[in-house]
This record gives C-alpha cells, sequence and structure tokens, in this order.
C-alpha cells in the first residue's frame, strides 16, 4: 500500500474530487480525515469508507474550524503527513461585472484563503513529523483563464503562485508542496462553470480536451496519490494539468 501509516487531511471530501481523493487514500492505507461544510455528505462519505476514517465539519475559510480540524487530526490519528486543500467555489459564468462582491470574497475566501489556514495549522504539525505533503488543487482555469469566469480564474492563479511559494519556503523542512489542475469535471460545480447543464454546453466543453471527455474524481484521485506518496520524494512546486491535454 502506498500510503501505509499516512494520515490525510482532504478538504471537500463530501463529494466530487475530494470524496474520490479520500476513498483512493483510504484504499492505499491512509487514514483519512473528511472535512466538509455539507455535514449530511461527509458523514455518508466517512461511513461508506469506515475505521480508517474520520469526519469533521468544517468551514475552511474560517480559522477556528480549519484550527480544529488539525487538532482533531492529531487526536484521531496521532498527527498529520497529508493536507490536500481540495475545498472550492466559484461563481456562475458569466459576466464578471455581474459578480456581487459577497460572492468575490467567498470565492477567495474558500480558494485562497483555505491553503493560508491550512499552513497555519498544519505545517507546525508536519514538522514534528519531520516532513509532510501539502497538495493544492487548484485549475486549468488559473494556467488558461477563459472569459466568463474570471475571479475563479484568479483565485486559481493565486493558488498555483502560492503552491511554488510555498514548495520553495518549505523545502529546508521536508513539507513538499504540490498542485493538481483538473479540467472541468462531474462536480457539483459544474453547472456553474457552464452557465448552465444542457447537453449542448456538456459538447462544448468536451470539444477543447483533446481526450474527448471531461475530468471524473478516479482522474484527480490517482494523481493526487502519486503525487502525495514516497515516488514523489523528488517533486516540489509541480502543478500537474490533469486535462486531458486542454492547456496543451
Amino acid at each position: 500500500m502506498r500510503l501505509q501509516n499516512k494520515v490525510a487531511i482532504v478538504t471537500g471530501a463530501g463529494s466530487g474530487f475530494g470524496e474520490g481523493i479520500a476513498r483512493r487514500f483510504a484504499a492505499e492505507g491512509a487514514r483519512v480525515v473528511l472535512a466538509d461544510i455539507n455535514e449530511d455528505a461527509g458523514r455518508r462519505v466517512a461511513a461508506e469508507i469506515g475505521d480508517a476514517a474520520l469526519f469533521v465539519r468544517a468551514d475552511v475559510s474560517r480559522d477556528a474550524d480549519v484550527a480544529a480540524l488539525a487538532q482533531s487530526a492529531q487526536t484521531a490519528f496521532g498527527g498529520i503527513d497529508i493536507l490536500i486543500n481540495n475545498a472550492g467555489y466559484t461563481h456562475r459564468n458569466g459576466p464578471m461585472l455581474d459578480v456581487d462582491e459577497e460572492t468575490f470574497d467567498r470565492i477567495y475566501a474558500v480558494n485562497v484563503k483555505s491553503i493560508y489556514l491550512g499552513a497555519r495549522h498544519v505545517v507546525p504539525c508536519m514538522r514534528t513529523r519531520g516532513g509532510g505533503v501539502i497538495l493544492n488543487v487548484a485549475s486549468t482555469a488559473g494556467v488558461r483563464p477563459r472569459p466568463g469566469l474570471t475571479w475563479y480564474n484568479g483565485s486559481k492563479g493565486a493558488a498555483i503562485v502560492l503552491t511554488k511559494s510555498m514548495a520553495v519556503e518549505l523545502a529546508p523542512e521536508k513539507i513538499r508542496v504540490v498542485a493538481l489542475n483538473p479540467v472541468a469535471g462531474e462536480t457539483g460545480m459544474l453547472h456553474l462553470f457552464m452557465g448552465e447543464d444542457t447537453p449542448e454546453k456538456r459538447r462544448q466543453f468536451v470539444s477543447t480536451v483533446p481526450l474527448g471527455r471531461l475530468s471524473r474524481p478516479a482522474d484527480i484521485a490517482n494523481a493526487a496519490l502519486f503525487l502525495c506518496s514516497d515516488e514523489a520524494e523528488f517533486l516540489t512546486g509541480v502543478c500537474m494539468e490533469v486535462d486531458g491535454g486542454r492547456c496543451i
């Protein structure tokens, strides 16, 4: 098992990419702390995984919640080796000036501030373990931004730059920081990315992906597994596109 005896926190683990990552990590021997703002969804996934999983309700934009999340992982499993910053938020595809201030603030709180809060509360624990891995789920939107999702694009661009800067700063402490850039996939935010979820819109999105489909949770989970395993011990600052060729 590639993550035997590792302890991982996965945010946004009640559905989509986060659920896929949590399930894959548990199958590879990790003990997984699932965080989500949706308590019913998070508890369902944790129950289905079994004894290797613990659910903690958390709003990743709130310092107290992230502090409690980190403490819960240490209390339950004795430490933290991996942090997956997967929870995300977006606005509906449309003109940038139509996005209200409250939505803008929420996007940056969930997609960017959460990385800061995760580092604040998890890095000290990783230091006591002699190292660790932080994986930020960014997006192809931060690599090849397109009209209609401007403020979301910017938040994911920030996540990519933060990944690289954190990687350099934390490297002397054997804490690796990496990112994944998924293309749009089968998650709860897909209808927002497209503006509306119709067969025509799906065909339009799929036509921009050379390999001919949207991303799936398993695609992201498999890439996350590799980057967080010892097989990737010499990789840091990497922001890997998992996009079927979208960014070429």
